[in-house]
Order: C-alpha cells, then sequence, then structure tokens
C-alpha cells in the first residue's frame, strides 16, 4: 500500500488545559484544577494524525512571532510533518486555546484565533499537493481558494459549525461533522458532493451519501480522560483510510477506532494513536 499525500491549510493553537472534577456554570469559579500546554489546532491536530498514521503530511498555516509558535509547532517539527509552509506573522499573535477539561473528558473551549484570523486567502502561497483536509477555523475565503486549488482528494471538516457557501459541499469528496454540526447544517449535508461522515461520541459514526448511510461503525470501548482531539483524530485517519483505497465501513471502523483511543489519553496532540494500535483497536491488524 502506497504511502499518501497530505496537505492540511488550518489552523495552529496553543492548548492550556485546565484538567477538574467538574466545569464551571456560567458565572461560577471551580477551582483545584491542573494546569498543561500542549500543542493543538485542529489543522496542527490532524495533521499530526494523518502522520502518525502512516501519510506524509504537509502543513499549511500561520503562528505569530511569539514564544507560543514554536511550542505550538514542536510535536509536528518532532515528527517528521513538512513546516516549510508555515509562515510566521508579524502582526498577529499565535492561537491560543483555553480548555476546561472534566472527569470523564467533558470540555469547554474558549479559542483567541490570533494568526489563524489573519491568514486570509491572498497569503495562501502553497498550492496543495496530494489530498487536502481543511477545517472551519481559518476565514472561509482561504478554505475557498484552498479547496478551488486542490487538485486531489479534499476532506471537508465543518467545524466549528458557521455558514458556508454551496460551493464548498459541492467540492468535498468528504464532509466531516458532529451531531451538533449536523444539526446546524441540517438537509445541506444531503447536497454535498461526496460522502458526509456525522460522529456520534461513544456511539460511533455513520456515512452517508446523498443522505443515505452507507456504513456505520461503533467504537472500542475506552475510559474517556479528555476529548478534545477524538474528532480531529477521526477526520485524519478517515482521510487516510479512504485515500489509501480502504471501503466504507473499514474506513469508518478505523476512524472510529483513532478518535476514541484519542480520546481515552490527555491532551489535544499527544494523545494522538499510532497505526498499529489503531489497526489493533478497529480489528483490522
Amino acid at each position: 500500500m502506497s504511502r499518501p499525500r497530505i496537505t492540511v491549510v488550518g489552523s495552529v493553537n496553543l492548548d492550556l488545559v485546565a484538567t477538574g472534577a467538574t466545569l464551571p456554570a456560567p458565572g461560577e469559579t471551580v477551582t483545584g484544577a491542573v494546569l498543561a500546554r500542549h500543542p493543538g489546532g485542529k489543522g496542527a491536530n490532524q495533521a499530526l494524525a494523518a502522520a502518525r498514521l502512516g501519510a506524509a503530511v504537509s502543513l499549511v498555516a500561520r503562528v505569530g512571532a511569539d514564544p507560543f509558535g514554536e511550542a505550538a509547532l514542536a510535536l509536528l517539527r518532532a515528527e517528521g510533518v513538512d513546516l516549510s509552509g508555515v509562515a510566521v506573522d508579524p502582526d498577529a499573535g499565535t492561537g491560543v486555546a483555553l480548555i476546561a477539561v472534566a472527569r470523564g473528558g467533558e470540555n469547554q473551549i474558549v479559542v483567541a484565533p490570533g494568526a489563524n484570523a489573519a491568514f486570509t486567502p491572498d497569503r495562501l502561497a502553497a498550492i496543495p499537493q496530494g489530498a487536502l483536509i481543511c477545517q472551519l477555523e481559518l476565514p472561509v475565503a482561504t478554505v475557498a481558494r484552498a479547496m478551488q486549488l486542490a487538485t486531489g482528494f479534499v476532506a471537508l471538516n465543518l467545524a466549528p459549525a458557521t455558514e458556508v457557501p454551496p460551493a464548498l459541499l459541492a467540492r468535498a469528496d468528504l464532509v466531516v461533522v458532529n451531531e451538533g454540526e449536523a444539526a446546524f447544517y441540517g438537509p445541506r449535508l444531503d447536497a454535498a458532493g461526496g460522502l458526509v461522515a456525522v460522529t456520534l461520541g461513544a456511539r460511533g459514526a455513520r456515512l452517508l451519501r446523498a443522505g443515505v448511510e452507507i456504513a456505520t461503525a461503533v467504537p472500542p470501548r475506552v475510559t474517556a480522560v479528555d476529548a478534545t482531539s477524538a474528532g480531529d483524530a477521526f477526520v485524519g485517519a478517515l482521510t487516510v483510510a479512504l485515500v489509501e483505497g480502504r471501503g466504507p465501513r473499514e474506513a469508518l471502523a478505523f476512524a472510529c477506532a483513532a478518535g476514541a483511543l484519542a480520546a481515552a489519553r490527555p491532551g489535544a496532540q499527544p494523545s494522538l494513536p499510532r497505526r498499529a494500535e489503531v489497526e489493533a483497536a478497529a480489528g483490522l491488524a
């Protein structure tokens, strides 16, 4: 099986994670948490997820001219992701995500996008090579431009949910949403040009084409610790599996296993699993 080539055009953040017993209600202060700092951002997470699953990955992104930038790229650099497409923005800070995680893995996330929000289409210098993965933590116009330039398979993670032009749904070979995002987009997902994957948390995922279910999968049973990057692990894994030519059911099982394994560990990027353990968990080894 040839090694898939994937370009990710997306966000880079540094995650500041406070893990405690419970999440705060509006106006409430919760103390006793433990603070950790991890590289994150949907684009960076999905790039590392795909790389750990065997793909040759390039990341196209922007960080700030600050200490957070190098910290946010450290794991990607260590694991061989091509960062030649990552530019330093002299006028904006590196994106930061403030994440509160409760016992059991439930989380709340507030993002200060910084250089991600300043990544406008005119700053997209690199043409995506191989398959393309995009999310919506960059300006939608930049995502649209990247998809327009792409010549191969295109995966679009519609997260966080926001309005997008119909052309993006029509162009994508794969659209990935969670239940909340699926409710936001509603029947528009039925008009997507390719596959639509809907993640259901511990209940697994569904894969549809033109509104018709073609596959389902249930993840392996795990004890959830931190669900921050479970969705990103799923996106990276499903894209890798489909580009490799796996069938819908096998690809979906592979992706569900990756998401479950990520949820069973703390941190966004540190939790992302490797290929052998995902194949074993999915029963594909």
